[in-house]
């Protein structure tokens, strides 16, 4: 067996949304000498098969405790040095396992664990534990026991002599850090290796309360304003999706599916357009475009009872089967030909900033809206007031696009439970091609939106 220095054990259990940010980050690291073992409780989601995207070990397990899972991932390792690495955490920069690993000079070192940095969208209270308790001071512990195992790194031959304890629920890394310190080594706290972890490590509390502290001790930390970079766009793979059925309809000369491929490829981030047809015609115009056509619509999924989110469901599926795994995917449908410049990234930036499930296109509504209910309508919106103290409406367009991950498609949704939007006020982007009515109404337009949109 080729042995290598140290052993990155990250432990995951439905961390699809995290695994490939985390693993990008790991094998960027200026520090080579390393092996990663992912140690699975039975992830449901694709998180497995994102992981086999990288040089790593995997270890099945059932269920899980946290010093166990631990243990089961040093057996199956062979490094000197033994990294912990929760599956959602990210190291900052490429420095981050060197740091760890330069603090093993002294002997009498059991262990060093690494800073934590809260990411844009994690709530104030776990922002103000995570600054609070992870500060910019080195620390060598003699009698503390704080240790934590989302980003640590400790010496395999303590480990053999105090293994962590497999019987409980939580805190394992203190209780080991307590044995350690007893038997007279020391802990080291090392702010230069440091990860971005989206929660706490605290129970919430007063959130007002809790605002003020952290505009504080962010400010104090050198972290006010601080941008959180904790996921490099570039380096996800970010995957356009374009649903289109039976025959090319025409605006402008150009079919409305070349209108939304050239949307698409204006993006910055969007790495591949899958063109998803039952059509020939089509997916020979998309691949003359650019995009890809990996396989064809069945026939059967363009019946007209048949919802997108059906649609979108068994393309990820077919997708996956092929091996192309997405981070992202933007959805998006033909019959929207007027899509404004940059809107598709501005939905991926706030997707990715934000920390949400999904984001969607919408529209404000500020008129009178009502919903029908068994007892009669609804209104849903603020009542007969002036417009300017009125609260508005958002009514989605889900057409236009959408930025959603792969996970809710996947289990035949387009949304996820936190939904952002991105206001669209371009009266042209709202503008839809579904018949014959919104074809000739689009056509009186389209000369001057192209005119609009010239470079």
């Amino acid at each position: 067996m080729d042995k290598k220095n140290v052993s990155i054990i990250i432990r995951s259990h439905n961390e699809e949304k995290w695994i490939a940010a985390c693993l990008q980050a790991v094998f960027k690291q200026d520090y080579r000498d390393f092996e990663v073992i992912l140690i699975d409780n039975k992830s449901s989601d694709k998180t497995v098969k994102k992981a086999q995207a990288f040089p790593v070990k995997i270890v099945s397990i059932d269920n899980f405790l946290p010093g166990k899972a631990i243990n089961i991932g040093i057996e199956n390792s062979t490094g000197k040095y033994v990294v912990c690495l929760s599956a959602h955490c990210i190291p900052v920069d490429n420095c981050w396992l060197s740091n760890l690993l330069k603090d093993f000079d002294d002997d009498k070192v059991a262990g060093v664990y690494g800073r934590q940095e809260p990411m844009a969208f994690t709530s104030d209270t776990d922002k103000r534990d995570l600054i609070t308790v992870f500060g910019l001071d080195r620390k060598v512990q003699f009698k503390d026991s704080f240790f934590h195992n989302a980003n640590s790194m400790f010496r395999r031959d303590v480990w053999g002599k105090i293994p962590f304890d497999e019987n409980i629920s939580n805190i394992e890394d203190r209780i080991w850090a307590r044995d350690v310190l007893k038997a007279g080594y020391k802990i080291i706290y090392e702010p230069d290796a440091s990860v971005y972890h989206w929660h706490g490590i605290h129970q919430n509390q007063n959130l007002e309360r809790c605002t003020n502290v952290v505009k504080i001790i962010e400010n104090l930390n050198g972290l006010d304003g601080r941008n959180y970079n904790h996921l490099q766009l570039k380096d996800l793979n970010i995957l356009a999706l374009i649903p289109v059925k039976g025959e090319s309809c025409m605006l402008g000369g150009r079919s409305l599916l070349e209108y939304a491929i050239n949307s698409v490829k204006e993006s910055q981030f969007v790495k591949q357009i899958v063109v998803y047809t039952d059509s020939d015609e089509h997916a020979d115009l998309a691949r003359k475009l650019g995009a890809n056509v990996p396989f064809m619509r069945d026939s059967s999924l363009s019946a007209e009872h048949i919802g997108l989110e059906n649609v979108f469901q068994q393309a990820v599926l077919e997708l996956e089967n092929k091996g192309i795994m997405a981070d992202i995917i933007v959805t998006l449908e033909v019959t929207f030909p007027f899509r404004p410049k940059g809107f598709i990234d501005q939905l991926i930036i706030r997707l990715v900033k934000e920390g949400l499930d999904s984001v969607v296109a919408a529209r404000t509504e500020f008129g009178s809206c009502w919903v029908k209910e068994p007892e009669g309508l609804k209104q849903v919106d603020s009542g007969f007031v002036p417009r300017k103290f009125k609260e508005p409406v958002y009514v989605s367009i889900k057409g236009l696009a959408c930025a959603t991950h792969p996970q809710f498609l996947r289990e035949g949704r387009l949304l996820g439970e936190k939904v952002g939007i991105v206001e669209i006020n371009d009266p042209y982007a709202s503008i839809e091609v579904r018949n014959e009515e919104g074809l000739r109404f689009a056509g009186l337009l389209v000369d001057n939106w192209s005119d609009r949109n010239i470079k």
